[in-house]
């Protein structure tokens, strides 16, 4: 849903193509009201459709449906988008993962919330959402200093494995840097593998928001070193900043180089000089408009062709290319956390997952220097 504003937001039609009103109102309040992102929306809409499509098969009133999410996450594994059919034979492969359908119950447990402080629903179905649970079973890092500290726990989560974050190797990373015919791509590059950057925060930065002088205290920051901050703006392109929280991201002087290569190649385009984005087309029309943040994704599935690798590698795996180099470089997890921008440290705490050469040289490590030999004869 595009307002005249320009903001948008996605929403859920019924099957006479109008708005479901319960849905829509949640969304909105999601988009306008909590400042969510509009990818937010996206993914909430995605989950809301699936639960009203449940409801519907299994004729259940959305209202009651609270205290049978059990039936939902068997649904969900099993009923295919052909028939909305369940179809549980023995060995049948799960038509969605752990993490799929986490995610929608996540969305189905916000919804149901909303509906409750809305007065549409009962109270008592918190009590179907949610069970009180102390801090003992937190991280020790999201204990804090009270205790006992309470809690409300999802009741319904499906258990998904853990498993080290995918990121992009240094060799591909130098391959895409290889495959780039341009100075704006070989910047693109850089600033998701080096900065960091979600594929939105690169497709967001104004110029202004670039500061990569030694000092920028002319600038009226303080800041010390080349840098730049990370804002949450509505862009015309639809890129969109996750944090509320504006950050500051330091850069080293690879990137700084990369720019100002890329300034030369973009002040020979005439259409780009006037456009206060960053990151816009050079190549192909609409010439200096803003890149989409999609855009990025097709800029690298195109270089991952051309460098031969055996996998597209989509900006996020570029960041989390950065996550763990910075870790691995001997970070500590909240410095990690604040170049990352994250919220919750246990978002950080998925590159703390030692890879197999980090694990093998902390083996040999303990070798060196012990002399073996002479304990023996001992």
């Amino acid at each position: 849903m595009r307002l005249p504003s320009g903001e948008r937001y996605w929403t859920v039609l019924g099957t006479d193509l109008r708005p479901v009103v319960e849905a829509d109102e949640f969304l909105r309040h999601v988009r306008f009201a909590r400042d969510g992102a509009e990818n937010t929306t996206h993914t909430y809409a995605g989950a809301l459709v699936l639960f009203w499509r449940w409801c519907e098969v299994t004729g259940r009133p959305w209202t009651l449906a609270a205290g049978h999410l059990g039936m939902f996450i068997l649904w969900l594994r099993h009923a295919g988008p052909a028939d909305d059919v369940a179809h549980c034979t023995p060995g049948a492969e799960p038509v969605r993962g752990p993490r799929r359908i986490n995610t929608v119950l996540a969305a189905v447990r916000e919804f149901l919330k909303h509906q409750v402080t809305a007065g549409r629903l009962s109270p008592a179905a918190l009590a179907q959402l949610y069970e009180i649970c102390d801090g003992r079973e937190l991280p020790i890092e999201a204990r804090g200093e009270v205790t006992p500290r309470y809690y409300a726990k999802a009741r319904h989560r499906v258990p998904e494995t853990t498993r080290p974050v995918d990121r992009a190797s240094d060799q591909e990373v130098l391959a895409l840097l290889r495959a780039c015919r341009s100075a704006r791509d070989r910047f693109i590059v850089l600033l998701l593998a080096r900065g960091g950057l979600r594929r939105s925060e690169a497709a967001g930065l104004r110029r202004q928001d670039l500061h990569l002088l030694p000092e920028s205290t002319g600038l009226g920051c303080p800041v010390r070193g080349p840098h730049l901050h990370v804002i949450r703006r509505v862009n015309a392109n639809g890129a969109w900043a996750k944090s509320k929280k504006a950050g500051v991201v330091p850069v080293d002087f690879l990137l700084v180089q990369a720019h100002d290569a890329y300034v030369l190649e973009r002040d020979d385009v005439a259409a780009a000089r006037g456009s206060d984005f960053v990151l816009v087309n050079l190549f192909k029309d609409p010439l200096g408009r803003p890149m989409r943040p999609g855009a990025l994704n097709e800029l690298l599935e195109r270089l991952s062709v051309r460098a031969g690798l055996d996998r597209v590698v989509h900006p996020h795996l570029l960041r989390h290319a950065f996550g763990g180099s910075v870790m691995e470089a001997g970070a500590t997890l909240d410095e990690t956390q604040a170049l990352l921008r994250h919220a919750a440290v246990s978002s950080t705490q998925v590159y703390l997952h030692p890879s197999p050469d980090r694990l093998r040289a902390a083996v040999e490590r303990v070798a060196v220097g012990r002399d073996l030999d002479a304990g023996a004869d001992r």
